[in-house]
This record gives C-alpha cells, sequence and structure tokens, in this order.
C-alpha cells in the first residue's frame, strides 16, 4: 500500500514539475528569444501546446491531490484550502491567458500563483 501512495505522491510532483518548470523554462528560456523572431506564429504555438498540456498538468493534480488529502486526513487544513483557491484561480489564469495570450500580466499572475501552490504544498507535508 505504501508502493501505491508513492506513485502518486511521485504523478503528482512531476505534474507539479512540468507545470511549474515548464513555466520558468518559457520565462527564461523560449519567450525571449522567440519575440526576437521574425515568426511570431512559433512562440503562439508554443505557448498554446503548454497551455494544454498545462490543463492536463493541473488535472493530474487535482486527481492525486484530493487522494492524498483524503488519505492524510488534511481537508480541514486552512493551509490546504488556500492552496486549493489558488489552484483554482492559477486554472483559471491559464485558460483565460490561452484566450488573450497578448495580456502579459496574465503570465506573472500565473507564475506567482504557482510558486505560492509549491510553497503551501510544501508546508503542508512538512509544516
Amino acid at each position: 500500500m505504501d508502493d501505491m501512495w508513492t506513485a502518486v505522491r511521485w504523478l503528482h510532483v512531476l505534474a507539479m514539475a512540468f507545470f511549474v518548470g515548464g513555466q520558468l523554462l518559457l520565462v527564461v528560456a523560449v519567450v525571449p528569444v522567440a519575440r526576437r523572431a521574425p515568426d511570431r506564429e512559433l512562440l503562439r504555438a508554443i505557448a498554446h501546446r503548454f497551455g494544454v498540456g498545462t490543463l492536463v498538468a493541473i488535472a493530474v493534480l487535482l486527481a492525486t491531490g484530493s487522494a492524498m488529502a483524503f488519505h492524510e486526513d488534511l481537508w480541514a487544513s486552512g493551509r490546504l484550502q488556500l492552496k486549493l483557491i489558488l489552484v483554482a484561480l492559477v486554472a483559471v489564469l491559464v485558460i483565460w491567458h490561452m484566450r488573450r495570450p497578448a495580456w502579459h500580466v496574465l503570465e506573472v499572475a500565473i507564475f506567482a500563483g504557482s510558486l505560492a501552490i509549491v510553497w503551501l504544498g510544501l508546508t503542508l507535508v512538512h509544516g
């Protein structure tokens, strides 16, 4: 049974790594280079593809996070409640950003929210 929960936690961390790591890659490398390129459609295609992958990662995070919250009896935790509110907000921001990619303030809000979610997740486990 412990192996199953290790696998659930592994999937959760993998999805989080895709979500936050992908944002870091976009911010640090892809967007600065692609904005100087004459073909802006390439940047749009990369961002859109990452947005779709992000929605899949969020679904995995919700499924595995819910399972772990039940297993650890964390539903009454204020930290978990705040984390879930931020997850919902970031999911809405991702969808909004996919529809309005020129609104760069959404990128900042998504990234800041994602970092806060990771922090809260770590405090749930190690707090």
